[in-house]
């Protein structure tokens, strides 16, 4: 099976004083401001780390969903937290972490499974697997 999933950037104006603005083809961004101040300033808007970020707390919770049920858990409640650093790499920049914090809620699963299975996850989610960056995982199943 391929999928093929799409988004567009479109950006007026220098890097520092411009503006842009993405979509997706599911319509779940459509025109979604981004900046030089949304990026680095914090302003209202998007930026592509957050987006990355988001991509892969999605794409690894439900990758460890999968994995629990191949091994006979349903999970009340999987929470995760993507933290992606952007770093100066020379004149540009580098993403060069993707931190996942994972809480966990799963009724008869020990946490030595748990963390088996989560760090599985972690090593096979597609995104996990596109990214070249240092990627660490802190779990924990909770009663």
């Amino acid at each position: 099976m391929k999928m093929i999933r799409k988004a567009s950037a479109v950006w007026r104006g220098t890097g520092r004083d411009g503006s842009g603005a993405l979509s997706s083809g599911s319509g779940v961004l459509s025109d979604t401001p981004y900046s030089f101040k949304t990026r680095f300033e914090g302003d209202p808007g998007t930026n592509p780390e957050e987006l990355i970020a988001a991509a892969h707390a999605g794409c690894f919770t439900m990758a460890l969903a999968f994995g629990l049920q191949r091994a006979g858990f349903t999970p009340d409640e999987l929470s995760t937290e993507a933290a992606v650093s952007l770093d100066q790499d020379g004149a540009g920049f580098k993403i060069s972490r993707s931190a996942l914090t994972l809480r966990g809620k799963v009724p008869g699963l020990d946490e030595a499974k748990f963390l088996e299975l989560a760090h599985d996850a972690e090593q096979n989610c597609p995104v996990s697997k596109v990214l070249n960056a240092e990627i660490t995982l802190d779990a924990r199943l909770e009663p």
